[in-house]
């Protein structure tokens, strides 16, 4: 697996030089289709796949996941790579420093989930900075020039004084909100929430403490409220847009490794969860925090969140 971590590194640090110039560019914005998870693919997802194809081929005997490209086999693979070339496409098309190319180590099994990810690696375009961990030997962060990034996880358990990220990309608001009001109406004045556009840059916010934590609860919503899903499909075009593995595999070992607590919003651990597919079955729910307390009370209050949820008429 080791060569395959070096692997992922070299795609990590690729995909950085080749989309760099493209970060605010217009052309950047422009669609180029529909993914299979229901996202749009604009013109820097297009440049950063092909950056991946041409190191993955040049590589050989690996596989490699990407929402875009599906599964693509060279040779006799030794592991497969779980990519997300542009974790935040907007914030990067706008420019915007919240965007990531994400990598996930994963033995040669199509069936390999969340679990047996061993290594991941998230790297920020604009920066350069980046995150990564093997499974059982701890996190780290460093800068582009090298300078180590302190790994701290917030010991923060206020939910009042909670500064939070939530994702709602595709996800219609109405039921969100719902359920999500009082963490959302409860930092107004003390803690703050941001939709910052990229799951894997907020999850490595939660590991250098500038975030105590991350909620995505619109799969959660569908799968125990069905009455929401018309209202997901229009949202999402035809799509029940959500996290898929590729968005959360490298920064969930990452945050995990540094200390902190990422289950679904359910309070379910991951690990079980498909590490290879963005097919409806393979959505997912995310709530991480920065230390177990935390992550006790946001799942505490998503619960009764849902129970409100499930008593309210949603419809116009």
């Amino acid at each position: 697996m080791r060569s395959l971590e070096a692997l992922a590194l070299a795609v990590a640090d690729a995909v950085t030089v080749a989309v760099r110039p493209l970060l605010g560019d217009p052309a950047a914005r422009v669609p180029h289709g529909w993914a299979p998870g229901g996202d749009a693919t604009l013109g820097i997802d297009e440049v950063a796949e092909r950056e991946v194809d041409r190191l993955l081929l040049a590589a050989g005997d690996v596989a490699t996941y990407s929402e875009d490209r599906g599964l693509v086999v060279h040779g006799r693979p030794r592991g497969i790579l779980v990519i997300d070339p542009v974790d935040g496409t907007r914030p990067a098309a706008a420019g915007l420093e919240s965007a990531c190319v994400s990598v996930a180590v994963l033995p040669p099994r199509e069936d390999a989930t969340l679990g047996e990810v061993e290594f991941g690696v998230v790297q920020e375009l604009r920066s350069g900075a980046r995150f990564s961990a093997g499974r059982g030997r701890g996190a780290r962060a460093e800068a582009a020039d090298g300078t180590s990034i302190a790994v701290r996880p917030s010991a923060n358990a206020d939910l009042a004084a909670m500064f939070w990220a939530v994702g709602t990309r595709g996800r219609p608001i109405r039921p969100v909100t719902a359920v999500l009001e009082h963490l959302i109406d409860g930092v107004a004045m003390h803690g703050g929430h941001f939709d910052l556009g990229s799951v894997a840059f907020d999850l490595t916010r939660i590991v250098t403490g500038q975030l105590d934590a991350y909620i995505d609860v619109g799969r959660r919503i569908v799968d125990e409220v069905p009455s929401t899903e018309p209202e997901f499909l229009r949202v999402g075009r035809g799509s029940i847009c959500a996290n898929f593995p590729h968005d959360v595999a490298a920064a969930a070992l990452i945050l995990a490794e540094a200390g902190g607590v990422v289950t679904a919003a359910d309070g379910r651990p991951l690990d079980d969860h498909p590490a290879v597919g963005s097919d409806r079955e393979h959505g997912l729910s995310v709530v991480a925090a920065g230390n177990p307390r935390l992550h006790r009370a946001i799942l505490d209050e998503v619960d009764r969140g849902m129970i409100r949820l499930a008593g309210m008429d949603l419809r116009d």
